[in-house]
């Protein structure tokens, strides 16, 4: 886990999860694209966050790939959110993944520290398990010109969670975004940001998408 960002003493954090490979038993490495990709992203999260005493690390995952029933990349989050108790204590943890990074995350959101997830065109495939984001955030942004994993799949992962006991669930598409968040990339950073700050606090930060945008039968596309 690499920290970007590490306060006296945090009274919450942010893990930054990238993306990877279906299947890859290559070793990761921080040079990797997949994982430069997400540094504006966690940039614009730092500079965004209402308040200074917020952690913001990096996980950083042992393989390239999820490699099936393995998935290693959720094992890797949950073990990364058993060292930020360590360091931390029990403070709320908002998970931002980026396509398998959004699958990890939701994986990982049954973990005591996670208050909420914020997948970027997440890989959540048919049938992906909903049950363990009872009780937390799930929202998702999605590229309408994505070509590697599906916006239609997302929505249905999250009517599954709101179905499934989610706190507040829903989804955005991006007019013209891509799988690689580089179209429109000035609105991926900043309403990703946004989305983190009001997830961790939903009372003094603004909800960042339009009007009943945590609803799935409407998809609000920004």
């Amino acid at each position: 886990m690499k920290v970007r960002r590490r306060p006296a003493h945090p009274r919450a954090a942010v893990l930054v999860l990238h993306g990877g490979q279906e299947t890859s038993e290559r070793p990761a490495r921080p040079w990797q694209l997949a994982a430069l990709r997400m540094g504006p992203v966690a940039r614009a999260v730092i500079a965004q966050l209402p308040y200074q005493d917020i952690l913001v690390a990096q996980v950083r995952y042992r393989v390239r790939g999820w490699n099936g029933d393995r998935a290693d990349a959720a094992h890797d989050t949950l073990r990364a959110l058993d060292t930020l108790a360590e360091l931390t204590g029990p403070v709320p943890t908002v998970l931002l993944g980026h396509s398998m990074g959004g699958r990890a995350a939701l994986r990982a959101a049954g973990h005591p520290l996670v208050t909420g997830v914020v997948a970027l065109a997440p890989w959540w495939p048919p049938g992906e398990p909903v049950e363990q984001a009872a009780g937390r955030h799930v929202v998702a942004l999605h590229g309408e010109r994505d070509h590697v994993t599906s916006p239609t799949e997302t929505a249905e992962c999250v009517r599954r969670a709101r179905e499934a006991g989610a706190t507040r669930a829903g989804m955005a598409v991006v007019a013209g975004g891509d799988h690689g968040m580089l179209r429109r990339h000035g609105l991926w950073h900043h309403t990703a940001a946004a989305l983190v700050a009001h997830v961790l606090e939903p009372a003094g930060v603004p909800e960042p998408l339009p009007v009943g945008g945590y609803g799935v039968g409407e998809v609000p596309v920004l």
